[in-house]
């Protein structure tokens, strides 16, 4: 029998996102009510800026001070899509001190102080979900804590951000480079006015340390992750990913180490092999592999970001936290029984693509690979053209950590016969 006195939610935040929330908390309200076993009003919606023409949303619902909506004592849920640190983060605690669970999709805020939140979710008794914060409408968090709860996870690796899957993939088809890729994503969209979060690989570290966190059961934040943006990218080493049969792809990088002691979390582009799915993802999709030790290897894909496909997942959380409130009862919280550390990037072993600048001259490449041995990096392959008296030296090396490149790196920029580092990239997907 369905309970007859709603559920009350408040809204904080009435973007791109919150508003799509909205339209679809009212249109399909009697579905909502018969998925959950009670009907959810919308109480309130905090914005920051009244008056503003917002279609489909009721007007009434509107009001710009966040704090009293939240401590109203009526409200059941919370869902905060507001993003950023401040206030959201004041506003969440406040919201469970209140005995309201919260459905977020702040990335950041999750990322930097989700073990504290957390923390106060359980003591309020009181959920805390966020399955939108990470690759948009792709069911992804909860399959993590819940459906894999049981097996042992070993790395997690994705493109996670669509403007720069979008950019690459530019940048990959028609050649342009990456301030045209970024001037056609900006126009249609898929870029903010100020990309610097999304090229910058800022927003994918966020989702690094969050999958890294539920996946592995340790705490990981932003400050763990790696990161390198794709600002540096240019058209000629996505040619040269093309002559090694690979596309440049920004990826967010999970891993426990074999040793079980350690896991990384990193973030920057490299070249993946066409063989590999990760290389037909494309546009502003996002994609992500689970390797696990008795699932295997799983893939989630789908559209990560967007008004309606970010809202899907707000909803479903929205939904399976309403069922907690009804059944009494909480879903999983934070599980970092592990307590593993994150491993710097220096003791990282990865394979590499170096373009070097180089005289064509008799005796440069044995002192290229002498260099390379010195620092006790194996080459796998090596690609020599040359005009004139200039040369390009790619080499791609076998397996080797980040420090022992660095050295070679910073020798080889000391030699005569080198005339610049062109361009360094990691090779992943083997």
């Amino acid at each position: 029998m369905m309970r007859t006195r709603p559920l009350k939610v408040a809204l904080l935040g009435c973007g791109v996102v919150g508003s799509e929330v909205a339209r679809i908390m009212t249109t399909d309200a009697a579905d909502l009510a018969a998925r959950i076993g009670a009907p959810v009003e919308l109480a309130g919606i905090a914005v920051r800026r009244a008056g503003r023409v917002r279609p489909g949303v009721p007007e009434h619902l509107i009001t710009t001070d966040a704090e009293a909506l939240v401590n109203r004592g009526d409200i059941d849920v919370v869902i905060e899509v507001v993003g950023g640190i401040e206030p959201s983060k004041h506003l969440i605690l406040s919201a469970f001190r209140r005995g309201a669970s919260v459905v977020s999709a702040n990335k950041a805020l999750l990322a930097k102080d989700g073990t504290e939140l957390h923390a106060a979710a359980a003591e309020a008794g009181v959920d805390l979900y966020y399955e939108a914060a990470v690759a948009g409408a792709i069911p992804l968090i909860r399959p993590l804590r819940e459906s894999l709860a049981g097996d042992k996870v070993n790395r997690v690796l994705g493109i996670v951000n669509g403007t720069t899957n979008f950019i690459l993939d530019k940048m990959d088809s028609t050649g342009a480079g990456y301030s045209e890729a970024l001037e056609e994503a900006t126009a249609l969209g898929y870029a903010e006015a100020d990309p610097t979060a999304d090229v910058e690989g800022f927003d994918a570290a966020a989702k690094a340390a969050i999958l890294a966190g539920i996946a592995f059961h340790t705490k990981v934040t932003a400050a763990d992750v790696y990161r390198e943006g794709l600002t540096e990218v240019t058209a000629a080493d996505i040619a040269s990913a093309k002559q090694m049969g690979c596309v440049v792809k920004l990826l967010a990088i999970c891993e426990r180490a074999a040793d079980g002691a350690s896991v990384t979390a990193r973030v920057h582009p490299a070249m993946i092999p066409l063989s590999h799915p990760l290389a037909s993802v494309r546009e502003a999709y996002n994609a992500v592999f689970v390797e696990a030790e008795a699932a295997g290897r799983l893939m989630f894909y789908g559209p990560g970001a967007g008004g309606a496909p970010t809202a899907s997942a707000v909803l479903g959380d929205l939904v399976a936290v309403c069922r907690n409130k009804l059944a009494g009862a909480t879903g999983p919280g934070d599980s970092v029984y592990t307590r593993l550390p994150a491993k710097p990037m220096d003791e990282v072993i990865t394979r590499y693509h170096v373009s070097l600048d180089v005289d064509d001259r008799a005796g440069v490449l044995a002192q290229v690979a002498s260099t390379f041995a010195e620092h006790g990096v194996s080459i796998d392959t090596v690609r020599q053209q040359g005009r004139d008296g200039d040369a390009s030296l790619v080499v791609v090396t076998h397996r080797a950590t980040d420090a022992a490149l660095s050295a070679t790196v910073d020798k080889l920029r000391a030699l005569d016969s080198v005339r610049d580092v062109a361009s360094i990239m990691r090779v992943e997907g083997e």
